[in-house]
């Protein structure tokens, strides 16, 4: 008789809450909610500097030159990304597209006591694109780990924003401007999603922009944090979504809640309210979670344990490390730092037994 391995259980269990939460069916609805609660850790601590199994190593560095035309850099990047991670062009594309409505993730600002601003995110991706039963693991998500860089874009030899990607991405997901402002986006859920923006750009109307593109558009031109998160609230998207932004100085930092055509909400920090954080991961901040994907709430139960006394970069990365905001889906964490530049990710790993997402 073969039994099941507890990751396939916590599959299983995820999607019976899912099928109870649409069909309300309370009294199975609950006790799947105590069954996903069994499986909650409590927050870790010790992690950073990063090692272990939950660590897979450090983001390779590279350099792109912007002085130099866009049609030789784009050839230069398509050329290393075919030679030597052997993926087609047209796999590139497809890639764009599935980046645009699919990215799952949390992301972190918060401000310490003497005013600095820290940001951090994991990155989760691949979600329903293949399950390996035999390693407990997402098969798209395994498979674009090695594709995640880092990239220093320099102008006159001097960097103008740095970058955390997967290769063959010509957007921005997670990216810092030194001395300005750090970015990060998460997907935003909505019936009016990506999907309907996309379809609209293949049949010729093309008013809203890719929202990797308006993010790389933002790191590589706007001047400061309030410049940054003005392009980020008014410019119409091809799909709805959190821009997460960090500043330089005492409350820079907020959750831009877009829609594709507009700003629903723009969250911010705010000392004299006690809110030295601001925490985002794929819903309204305003509106509860779903509980079969709740990772917000263990995320801020690990946020308001640590304290803003002892908020730090090491200290997010701790709760960024603790299940279910580490899942099988996360591919990277990032951690930022806008006053001195700093950008720091490392690829990561979920060892079971831990939630698929």
């Amino acid at each position: 008789m073969r039994f099941l391995h507890q990751s396939d259980l916590f599959f299983i269990i995820k999607f019976i809450r899912l099928y109870c939460e649409l069909f309300h069916f309370e009294l199975l609805s609950r006790f799947t909610h105590y069954c996903l609660y069994l499986q909650l850790e409590d927050c870790r601590s010790g992690m950073y500097p990063p090692k272990g199994p939950t660590c897979k190593g450090n983001v390779t560095w590279y350099t792109v030159n912007l002085d130099l035309p866009p049609s030789i850099a784009t050839v230069i990047y398509h050329f290393y990304i075919f030679v030597h991670l052997c993926v087609p062009l047209g796999e590139i594309t497809l890639f764009n597209i599935f980046y645009e409505v699919f990215t799952v993730c949390t992301s972190i600002v918060a401000e310490d006591f003497n005013g600095n601003i820290y940001h951090g995110r994991n990155l989760d991706f691949g979600l329903f694109m293949g399950w390996d039963r035999q390693n407990k693991t997402w098969t798209l998500t395994e498979k674009l780990k090695p594709l995640v860089v880092n990239v220093n874009f320099q102008r006159d030899n001097k960097t103008v924003f740095k970058s955390t990607n997967f290769a063959g991405y010509v957007g921005m997901l997670t990216g810092i401007r030194p001395g300005e402002f750090s970015l990060t986006t998460n997907e935003r859920f909505n019936l009016d999603g990506g999907y309907v923006g996309i379809l609209e750009w293949i049949f010729g109307k093309r008013d809203g922009m890719w929202m990797g593109f308006l993010t790389r558009k933002v790191l590589e031109n706007a001047t400061s944090y309030e410049d940054a998160k003005g392009q980020l609230s008014l410019t119409k998207l091809l799909a709805p979504a959190y821009f997460i932004l960090g500043g330089n100085r005492t409350g820079q930092g907020c959750v831009i809640t877009r829609t594709r055509i507009n700003t629903l909400d723009i969250w911010e920090l705010y000392m004299k309210l006690g809110r030295w954080y601001v925490l985002e991961t794929n819903y309204d901040h305003w509106e509860k979670p779903m509980i079969f994907d709740d990772r917000r709430t263990p995320a801020m139960k690990c946020m308001n344990q640590t304290t803003q006394a002892n908020i730090s970069l090491a200290s997010i990365y701790d709760v960024l490390s603790t299940k279910p905001v580490l899942n099988k889906l996360t591919t990277y964490t990032s951690l930022m730092e806008v006053s001195t530049g700093s950008l720091e990710s490392y690829i990561r790993d979920c060892p079971n037994p831990c939630t698929p997402w």
